[in-house]
């Protein structure tokens, strides 16, 4: 019918959490129409026919195989967009301060504040993650951070809304201030130029700060990616906001997350001094091409997109823009897109970071997220994930 919204395969399997065989099934035993477009060789679904398909499929899935849901109205991931409480990220990221997407995530409001932390908060957290050794990583000091900032506030176990609400600025501004500074103080008081004065000496331009607050923006949140999980988890066993805050933070430290920013800094690392064929040929050779391609963006990510022009403006150094259009034209070539990582991996090469800065431009943003999944889920029962395990080691002995 004229009008109605038409998914294409992978969007119905994005949206039923199914491999497109299972749609094909679908298909064939007639429970999923499909529509036929003139000029397309491909097929296409019907939302309304796609949701009633998946009312009906949760529905009658046994219990014992159901995880506890968990939805949320802070973010949507859909036709290849991502959005927060109903507004398009890739469009926010380049206008808008992190500060007023923080209070948007939390309140559904858009207003703009100052975040600032206690004096005696901050002094206390710089000393403590100042003890970690030399080897540490920056990102080492994060945690240090939020578990100082957590002992100093007598009301983190207050879990009204306006509370958590109110701590947040506070938590976020100890996180990036506590941190030591790499150069010269921060031209404004806003996060992104704090942030960029405890990451890189090199001095801030009006388009990097640019760059580096749309950074931020872009990654403030992501739907339920693991650590969200983590950090709701604990938020429904009532821990208090900072704990959840490090439950984030554990599971963002992976590898296969928000550590992966090392891994593509190192790639555009390789590929700046063997060329780009051979430092992608060495990523495929001990793994799988970090920085490219992303499971529910088939087309492209759009948080790398809008990222990616915003660094491309920058007056590059001439290799190292040789270098990134490089990679990206032969991971195109093999049909893996860039995605958001290696866009912030670009941007810390573009402006003098080094490579442990994505993984806490990661962090300091997806803190933001945390928190407003956190004030949801004090809204919700408590203690309300527990998944039933299928056990597979030896039967019990017997008696």
């Amino acid at each position: 019918m004229p009008g109605d919204q038409l998914l294409t395969t992978a969007e119905v399997a994005l949206r039923l959490r199914i491999k497109s065989e299972t749609i094909y099934a679908y298909v064939s035993r007639g429970l999923l129409p499909r529509v036929k477009v003139p000029g397309e060789r491909i097929s296409r679904f019907r939302l309304a026919d796609v949701e009633r398909l998946a009312a009906r499929t949760q529905a009658t899935r046994p219990e014992r195989d159901a995880a506890p849901a968990m939805r949320t109205a802070i973010t949507l991931i859909a036709y290849g967009r991502l959005h927060y409480r109903g507004l398009d990220v890739a469009k926010l990221a380049p206008v808008t301060p992190f500060e007023e997407i923080a209070h948007w995530l939390w309140t559904g409001e858009r207003y703009q504040t100052a975040f600032a932390a206690p004096a005696e908060t901050l002094e206390r957290a710089r000393r403590a993650s100042d003890h970690l050794p030399a080897q540490a990583r920056l990102f080492d000091r994060v945690p240090v951070i939020v578990a100082v900032a957590a002992a100093m506030d007598p009301l983190r176990f207050d879990l009204t809304p306006a509370t958590v609400t109110a701590l947040a600025p506070a938590l976020l501004s100890t996180m990036v201030d506590a941190m030591p500074l790499a150069g010269a103080a921060p031209a404004d008081d806003s996060l992104a130029a704090r942030l960029w004065s405890r990451l890189t000496g090199a001095p801030a331009s009006a388009e990097a700060l640019l760059a580096l607050n749309a950074a931020l923006v872009l990654l403030a949140d992501h739907d339920l990616a693991a650590s969200t999980i983590a950090a709701r988890v604990a938020a429904s066993t009532r821990a208090n906001p900072y704990a959840a805050v490090l439950a984030g933070l554990g599971a963002l430290d992976g590898p296969m997350h928000g550590a992966i920013g090392s891994s593509v800094y190192r790639m555009i690392e390789a590929a700046l001094r063997d060329g780009a064929p051979a430092a992608i040929a060495e990523c495929l050779r001990t793994g799988t091409l970090p920085g490219f391609g992303h499971s529910l963006y088939p087309e492209g990510d759009p948080r790398g997109t809008a990222l990616l022009d915003l660094v491309t403006e920058l007056p590059l150094e001439g290799q190292l823009r040789r270098t990134v259009d490089e990679l990206i034209a032969t991971a195109t070539r093999r049909g893996s897109l860039p995605n958001v990582d290696f866009a912030l991996a670009a941007l810390a090469h573009a402006i003098g970071m080094g490579p442990g800065a994505g993984e806490v431009i990661f962090a300091i943003a997806r803190t933001a997220g945390w928190i407003a999944h956190v004030i949801e889920e004090y809204g919700q029962p408590n203690n309300r994930f527990r998944w039933s395990s299928g056990y597979t080691g030896p039967p019990p002995a017997s008696r």
